[in-house]
């Protein structure tokens, strides 16, 4: 499970849990060429936010530690008050987290060798899709350069 925040838009505050995910998506990828020989596929799955039907921004934005939340304050409530409305409003409404399920069973329903790389599920759609194309892309340029392309999928690079 990834998250677009890895490689799509995101705003500020929420540094911790971008490193995270951007952490895991790398060790998936190099997890995904050391497996290919057990004949094991690895599909990244990549959710937006899902506001709604998850508690996704329920904690998110602010520090636990309120004299360090009173600092932020002054210099960036008005902008988080204001980022916060812009953000509700790229959510189409409908769109439950359950979608990311359904696109799990798709995959894994597919015939072995036609599973994608990544697949992503984005309601807001912040671009994350886009440059995850091209960083599959170089990087399968890259594995294939360096004498390693059989450790891509087929469809590595798509």
């Amino acid at each position: 499970m990834g998250s677009t925040s890895t490689r799509g838009g995101h705003p500020p505050f929420l540094a911790p849990y971008f490193a995270a995910k951007a952490a895991m998506d790398a060790l998936a990828e190099s997890y995904a060429a050391e497996l290919i020989k057990f004949g094991i596929e690895t599909t990244l799955v990549v959710p937006g936010a899902h506001p709604s039907g998850t508690n996704h921004f329920a904690h998110a934005g602010a520090p636990a530690d309120s004299a360090r939340a009173a600092e932020y304050d002054e210099p960036y409530e008005r902008l988080r008050d204001t980022m916060t409305e812009a953000l509700s409003r790229i959510f189409p409404p409908a769109r439950e987290a359950r979608e990311v399920a359904d696109e799990i069973v798709r995959v894994v329903g597919l015939p072995h060798g036609e599973r994608p790389v990544r697949t992503h599920v984005d309601p807001s759609r912040d671009g994350s899709e886009v440059v995850s194309t091209m960083d599959d892309r170089i990087r399968a340029e890259f594995f294939h350069r360096v004498g390693i392309g059989e450790l891509l999928t087929p469809r590595a690079s798509l």
